[in-house]
């Protein structure tokens, strides 16, 4: 069944009663890392996770945002391994960042965006050839009055890009993960969908050309919260369904679809842009290390 409190493909298959045809998960432990790998191959799994068919991978880190600069290079090329395993070996990407960048806890697209090493533009000489790299954050439709997939499709078919890497906040189901969590997925993405306002897709069959998803979690639902205080007050596991029942209707009458973002979201949010534009310029530009890419982000 599909749990439109989260984007996160590892969420949608915890608690599951009994294994379903076509869904594959694994996970396993780096450290204090942990990835997971989830793959949605029918129908039935599609519909049962409420997920487009796809590779979802995530990483969780309790300390993702306030990394030491040793554990973020870490996570970052750890991401950008996924990203290569994804992404087409040569040709031109457009890194798109999704999100309206005047509200914080959906800025983390834009913001990723600022920190890209755009290339496109450069004259391809000397030693080391740079991968063509054009990015945009075209805002939302309460801004601009037009649709980020009709912006995205008009740049796609100027610039005849191989792919798109799409960077956008999302929703989760647990508090705990909210800033801890990168997922990768070559499934496209809704832009809005975290807060459920969903618009025309950014997809394969949407531009043509795959589309890989990178976000992290940076809000979560009211009723996620009041759901884990009645858990905690109820005090058994058998009463979950009746503290979800519970936290829907007290959140629907008094709080309507709200949801919630750490109160230090300005600055978790510069330090995970950080983190996932490291990891994006390292899977796009080979030729460097870390290092290097690190000291071009600002």
């Amino acid at each position: 069944m599909r749990n439109n409190r989260t984007d996160l493909a590892m969420e949608c298959t915890a608690g599951l009663s009994k294994p379903i045809h076509g869904l594959e998960v694994r996970s396993c432990c780096q450290g204090a890392a942990e990835t997971t790998f989830v793959r949605v191959l029918t129908p039935e799994a599609s519909k049962r996770l409420g997920k487009a068919p796809g590779d979802y991978w995530t990483l969780q880190h309790p300390c993702m945002a306030g990394a030491s600069p040793e554990e973020r290079m870490r996570l970052a090329e750890m991401t950008a391994a996924e990203l290569r395993r994804l992404l087409p070996d040569k040709g031109e990407v457009l890194v798109v960042g999704l999100g309206n960048r005047y509200m914080t806890a959906d800025a983390l697209g834009s913001r990723t965006v600022e920190r890209i090493f755009v290339t496109r533009h450069l004259e391809q000489k000397g030693v080391r050839r740079l991968r063509s790299v054009s990015a945009m954050a075209p805002g939302v439709l309460g801004i601009t009055g037009v649709e980020t997939a009709e912006m995205v499709h008009g740049v796609v078919e100027r610039t005849k890009p191989t792919a798109v890497i799409a960077v956008d906040a999302l929703a989760a189901m647990d508090t705990d993960r909210i800033c801890t969590t990168i997922q990768v997925a070559n499934t496209g993405i809704q832009p809005g969908s975290g807060v459920g306002n969903h618009r025309a897709g950014l997809t394969l069959e949407t531009l043509g050309i795959p589309v890989i998803a990178v976000g992290i979690p940076m809000v979560v639902h009211a009723s996620v919260i009041a759901r884990d205080a009645l858990k905690q007050i109820l005090r058994r596991d058998s009463e979950e369904e009746q503290a979800e029942l519970m936290a829907e209707q007290l959140t629907r009458n008094l709080l309507g679809e709200m949801v919630v973002t750490p109160r230090n979201i300005d600055e978790l949010v510069l330090h995970l842009a950080d983190t996932l534009a490291l990891a994006i310029n390292a899977a796009l530009q080979s030729e460097f290390t870390l290092d290097e890419l690190s000291r071009r982000l600002h």
